[in-house]
């Protein structure tokens, strides 16, 4: 099995060429056809020389993977699947690198969502294939974990998807906990944000979460790219009904944390606000999401649930959602209510499942 060249940094780069006997400055080239010229195969890096392509091909190869289907939503929202292999060991990266033998791996699938709206093309990313946090609003969660994606196969999604070059936003809100893959999305933030890769600006990249404390703090200290984590209600007991999560990482632990950093310039941190029918919807449910962001420069992002089978609750009345919204507004969080987008295709918040839905 040869060795992926997709997601690797620059540093691995010239440790490549290095150990090929190839000049120091072909590692950026390198860099620069696979991130910036987008190319599929090592024999496309028409500045190398024909040599140094052929020693590169005898153990690497570019590794991208193609999209293997595709839905086009009636508002425009496109859906991909992506077929993956993936482990469920730590550090993916051997993975991606062949350091992990083939029969290893887990043959799996992964969705990735293309949103378009006006001058903005953004791109919803997975980072894992299924998704070990359990929540019972979620499809993704219900179909349990199949394995962490490499920075190989996040970055495949980047350059696959039909937009690659129009794309101008990202969120890591796809299949997956991001926090749980830690080391493989910060490494496809690098290069996602490295001169020698996309040269994106930060304040491109927002990353979801519901709240894995260990890596949350490691992302806020290394990360200057915006946070958005998913809260859907303010009462603990309520709360862990339905996110397990809470029971290992409470939600005012996490918000507590984030409160140590500062979101008044140009990282931001929103809150992820899903509306169940008399659940978390009543005032009690806005004053107290009110106390406990009190002091935090942040917005909310109120959500219609998408129904899933099996799942108690319905979406709140859009009158129940207007004026949740109203109260939030008038106690001074900024909330808005987010457009649902690809409902029509499963696309929609909480709605991916790859080749694992039923």
């Amino acid at each position: 099995m040869k060795i992926r060249l997709l997601g690797k940094n620059l540093e691995e780069l010239k440790k490549i060429v290095t150990d090929e006997g190839l000049p120091g400055f072909t590692a950026k080239q390198i860099a620069q056809w696979l991130y910036q010229k987008k190319v599929r195969s090592i024999d496309d890096m028409t500045n190398l020389s024909k040599a140094a392509r052929a020693a590169l091909a005898e153990k690497y190869e570019v590794g991208m993977i193609e999209y293997s289907g595709l839905q086009l939503s009636s508002d425009g929202t496109k859906k991909y699947l992506f077929p993956v292999k993936c482990t469920h060991r730590r550090g993916l990266n051997l993975a991606s690198s062949g350091q992990i033998p083939e029969e290893e791996l887990e043959a799996s699938a992964v969705e990735a969502v293309m949103i378009p709206d006006a001058d903005r093309a953004t791109l919803c990313v997975s980072s894992q294939a299924g998704c070990r946090m359990g929540c019972k609003f979620c499809m993704t969660g219900r179909q349990g974990f199949h394995g962490h994606l490499s920075a190989a196969d996040i970055i495949s999604q980047f350059l696959a998807v039909d937009e690659s070059d129009k794309l101008t936003n990202t969120v890591f809100m796809g299949m997956g906990e991001p926090l749980d893959n830690y080391d493989n999305v910060m490494r496809t933030i690098e290069i996602l944000t490295a001169d020698w890769g996309f040269g994106w600006s930060p304040k491109r990249i927002t990353l979801s979460t519901i709240g894995v404390m260990p890596n949350l703090k490691r992302y806020l200290d290394e990360c200057k790219c915006h946070l958005a984590v998913s809260l859907h209600n303010p009462f603990g007991p309520e709360r862990l009904s339905v996110m397990p999560v809470q029971g290992a990482w409470p939600i005012q632990d996490v918000i507590d944390l984030i409160k140590q950093y500062d979101f008044t310039g140009q990282r931001r941190v929103s809150f992820e606000y899903t509306m169940f029918a008399g659940f978390n919807d009543t005032k009690a449910h806005a004053d107290a999401l009110f106390r406990m962001l009190k002091g935090l420069e942040c917005r909310m992002n109120l959500i219609r649930f998408h129904k899933i089978p099996d799942f108690q609750y319905e979406t709140s009345p859009d009158l129940i959602i207007e004026n949740f919204k109203t109260r939030l507004n008038n106690l001074g969080v900024m909330t808005t209510v987010r457009a649902s987008r690809g409902e029509d295709i499963l696309a929609a918040c909480g709605m991916l499942a790859g080749e694992h839905q039923e």
